[in-house]
Parts: structure tokens; sequence; C-alpha cells
């Protein structure tokens, strides 16, 4: 029992668990170098994925065209998640303007969350199929004309209506991909910093649009929120055309085995040692990867360039602006098209789902909460101020994603050398510790100060909105590291149905939210789902325990696999 996680005697190896840093009862570093394996230039942490020998492999690029790639999704991301927010402030303004409801103002966004959900869905097949570019460059050209067409909608609902459900599709491969881009891009031990930043490019940005977008409509009208993301959105498409190559790759199968797996086979080839000090070093590769005798050589899927003698070599620049550069799997369409829904029965993915994705849906709640009370009495705020209550979700965001990137990769290496050099993905568990302390005060406390705003004014709520969004920020992250370590071989099935169950389920409070705290009250409804919400962050206890365990049960019993979707 690795520090509380219950140890599985089914399989020599499950999946997820890896051997990052050597500990001083193991190998020694230059008996790790002599087993043949990749090492970081310390030599003491396995690369986890081994890199292929193929320079076209994403893992082989020098780690600054790696961060390049991820700057500019990140600024994309930037750009396309202020789309959703992007009616916070005005709901009020534009239900005048349309001579609309409340309620069919805040759909503007519900239907916009449901355009992401659906082609999302459509989306994430695509690109286990053809690769992940193509997606990026749709996207950003339909960020281009959906909101250049959403700010010409002038006081037609209908089309306003429309032009936010292609806004959505717009946001779709970002909100899906990003993530795993970052799986194929990075090993695991320089996961935890990049996947804050991605995660702050999506989530982060989205609070700082409603403090910007109250301004601009007071002074230059509500369409221009929309033409400045065309505007933004434009002047980034030549960076994802000559800067964004295609992140997925076909990786050989013999390279998915552990490091983990590999140590043991070591172990196993030198039956007279007795201590690891002494250990003599069989050199002979296949030992630890007899997989590669049985398996065929990796097909030539368009970023592989094969000469005559067998070897890779880098193909020319010109083809990496190409939008497809060949298959990436030969499994069919509209298979991997139906891979995610019965991954909402399995624990791992369902636990991802909720510590996600309620506490997103309980933000769109606390902004409907913002849009209502504080344009009314006793505040009478206009588009400006309400946009600027936004302030404390933005500070919260970056305050969450700071702590998220100080300890989520930290934390999992100190957890990691306690466990003599073993990795287990439900070390990432860490981080909703945090989130349950943040995010569940925060929502205990807006609900409390928001119900009685004439005594408490402007600042508590806000201050409250600010600790919210800061738990909500670290329940992704913890979700999509352990997604991306415990389940890569399903990552973006995962990150889809994590899309699609924030989504909807942000789409459904859009239906009933308003009504439900007209019906209630703010306390009564918020004092509920913070209860609920702390249920939801203590299931990770399990999860944490009972991790290992379920993620043997599902490698032995693959329920892709045994429902012929695999």
């Amino acid at each position: 029992m690795g520090l509380g996680i219950l140890e599985d005697r089914k399989l020599e190896h499950v999946p997820g668990t890896a051997t990052l840093e050597e500990s001083r009862v193991d190998l020694d570093t230059s008996q790790v170098a002599a087993t043949g394996l990749k090492t970081d230039k310390t030599g003491r942490i396995i690369l986890v994925p081994q890199p292929s020998d193929d320079p076209n492999d994403p893992l082989n690029w020098p780690i600054w065209k790696r961060d390049v790639i991820l700057f500019v999704l990140s600024l994309l991301s930037v750009i396309a998640s202020t789309l959703s927010p992007l009616l916070a402030a005005t709901t009020l303004t534009l239900s005048l303007i349309f001579e609309r409801t409340f309620t069919q103002m805040a759909l503007l966004t519900g239907y916009h969350l449901l355009g992401v959900a659906v082609a999302g869905i459509l989306f994430v097949p695509s690109a286990r199929v053809w690769g992940k570019r193509h997606l990026y460059l749709l996207g950003t050209c339909v960020l281009i004309f959906s909101s250049a067409w959403g700010g010409a909608s002038g006081t037609n609902y209908k089309s306003l209506l429309w032009a936010r459900i292609f806004q959505g599709v717009a946001l779709a491969p970002f909100e899906a991909l990003v993530n795993a881009s970052v799986g194929d891009l990075y090993h695991v031990h320089e996961r935890g910093k990049r996947m804050a930043l991605s995660n702050l490019a999506l989530f982060g940005g989205a609070f700082f649009t409603p403090v910007i977008v109250g301004k601009i409509t007071h002074t230059m009208g509500w369409s221009w929120t929309f033409y400045f993301i065309a505007i933004f959105s434009g002047a980034l498409l030549p960076c994802v055309i000559l800067f964004v190559p295609e992140t997925a790759y076909a990786r050989p199968e013999y390279l998915n085995i552990d490091t983990a797996t590999i140590l043991k086979r070591l172990n196993a080839n030198n039956p007279q040692s007795n201590s690891a000090n002494d250990m003599p070093i069989n050199t002979n590769h296949n030992n630890y990867y007899p997989e590669k005798e049985s398996s065929p050589p990796p097909t030539n899927t368009g970023l592989t360039n094969v000469d005559g003698g067998g070897q890779s070599r880098l193909i020319p620049y010109y083809r990496t602006l190409l939008p497809f550069n060949g298959r990436k799997t030969s499994e069919n369409y509209f298979l991997l098209l139906l891979r995610p829904l019965p991954l909402f029965a399995h624990p791992g993915i369902l636990w991802a789902c909720l510590i996600q994705g309620t506490l997103i849906g309980w933000t769109v709640m606390i902004g409907i909460v913002l849009a209502a009370i504080m344009l009314g009495p006793p505040l009478f705020f206009d588009e400006v101020k309400t946009g600027y209550m936004y302030t404390g979700a933005f500070v919260g965001a970056i305050v969450g994603f700071a702590l998220a990137g100080l300890v989520a990769d930290p934390s999992a290496k100190v957890l990691t050398r306690w466990n003599k050099g073993v990795f287990e993905p439900e070390f990432r568990l860490v981080l909703v510790v945090p989130q349950l302390l943040l995010g569940c005060t925060g929502l205990y406390g807006f609900g409390i100060v928001s119900n009685n705003i004439e005594r408490y004014g402007w600042f508590w709520p806000d201050f409250f909105f600010a600790f919210e969004v800061a738990g909500m920020v670290l329940g992704a992250v913890a979700s999509a590291l352990y997604v991306v370590d415990a389940h890569r071989d399903i990552a973006v099935e995962a990150f889809t149905c994590l899309m699609i169950f924030k989504n909807i389920f942000s789409f459904g409070l859009t239906f009933s939210g308003f009504n439900w705290l007209v019906d209630n009250g703010v306390r009564k409804p918020f004092v509920a789902i913070a209860s609920v919400q702390v249920g939801i962050c203590m299931l990770s206890v399990l999860m944490y325990v009972f991790g290992k365990k379920n993620r043997s049960f599902f490698a032995r019993h693959d329920i892709l696999r045994l429902l012929k979707l695999r």
C-alpha cells in the first residue's frame, strides 16, 4: 500500500504507474544509462513516455519548439474562451435592446455551450484519425467569421443565437484538444506547469472578459465586443498556420510499455545479483523491449519520411503546413464517435467530470446572480460596474493557477520520492485539497453575503467569487493531469466526456438557474450546492485509495473492447 494507495496484485504493471526517478536502493545513474532507457539531462528521471528514434516524434523536438506551440495554442485559447462569458455583464442591456426576457438572453450562452458539446463530440474522433492541426485551423477560421456575424446581427435575436452556436463550434477544438496536446508534447515530469498554463488560458482569460466587455459596450456598443474577437483571432491565424504543426504521433506499440515494467524485466534478467548496486547490466535491449521483435514497424503516417536504409528523417517544413499529414490510426471514425459515451461509467472519468464540471456550472450560477442582483436595487450597477465584479474571478483564476503550478509537479515529485521512485497518477489528487478549501468556502460565502447585498455591499460577493474560481481552476488542473497520467490511451475521449458534461450541465443551469434563485432566494440554493460540492470533493479520497485497483480493473476489463468500440 504505497502512501495510502491500495496495491494491485492482478497485473505485473498497472497502466499509469511509472518509475520516474531512481531511489538509492535501485539502479544508479550509470546503470540506468546502460539499460538503453532514455532519461532527462540529469540521467535520474526516466522519460515517460519513452520517445522513439524518429526526429518527427514531438517528444524529440527541442523544448523551445514545443513551448512555442503551446504558447500559440494558449493565446488562441484565451481568445476562444472569452466567448462563453461574453454576454455576462451585458445581459440586462441586451434584454432591453432585443426586447427578450432575462432567461432568453441567458440562453444565448446556454445554446453556445450546447454548440461546444455537440461540436466536440464530432471533432474529437476526427482528431484521433487525422490529428489535431486541421481542427485548430478550422476552429480559428470559424471563430473569425462567427464573431463577425454576431457583431453584425443588429437586433435580430435568431441571427445572434446562431452566431453564438457557431462560436461554440469554434471554441470546441481548443476546449477539447489543447490539454491532450500537452500530453502529446511533454513527458510526465514536464506536464504540471504546462497543464496549468493551458488551463489558465482556457479558464483564466474567460474571467477577465466581462471586465472589459462592460466598458466596451458602454462606450462603443455591444457589437464591438464581437468585432474585437474577430480581429484578434484573425491576427493569430497566421501563427497557427506557421507555428503549430501536427502534435499527434503514431507511436510504436513497444514504446507504450512503461519503464517500471522494463526495469522489472531488467531485474529479472539478472537473477545472480543480490543487490541493485552491484547488479550486472544486460545490454541486450530486446530484453527490455521484447514487444519490439513482434511489433510491426510504424507505418508512414505522413509525419515520417523513411529513406532507403529504413531510417526516419525530418520531413520538410513546408509539409508541416498542410492541414492533414496522414492518418494517425486505422480505427473507424464512427466507432471513435461513440467511444466517449460508455466512458461515463468509468469511475476515473466520472470523477474527473464531477471534479471539474460541477464547479464550472456553479460559476455559471454565480454569473446569473451577479447579473440579477447587481443591476437592480439597492446597488443599481450598470454594465460597466457589473463587468468590474469579475475582477475578483480573474484574480481567483490567477491565484488558482499559481497554486497549481507551484504544487502540481513538486508534490508529485515529493510523493514519488517517498514512494521509492514510483509515480502513481493518484498523487495528482493532492490538488483537490486546496480545491475543497477554496472552492467550497467561496460557494458558502457567496450565497450568504449575496442574500443580503444591502448589508454586505459589492466587495464580499466579489471576494468569495475569487475563492470559488480559484477552487474551480485547481479542480480543472487536477482532473486534466489525472486523466493524462492515469488514462493516457483514452485521454482524448476522456476530455470529450469532461467537455460534454460541463457544457450540458451549464446549459441546464441557464434554463432553470434564474427561476431557482427567484423562487428560493440566493442563500438556500448556494448552501445546497456548496454542500454537494463538498461531497464531490470527498469522493477524491475513494479515488486516491482505490484508484490503482480501478486502473487495473479497467485494463483487464476494457469497457471499449467489450462493446467492440476498440
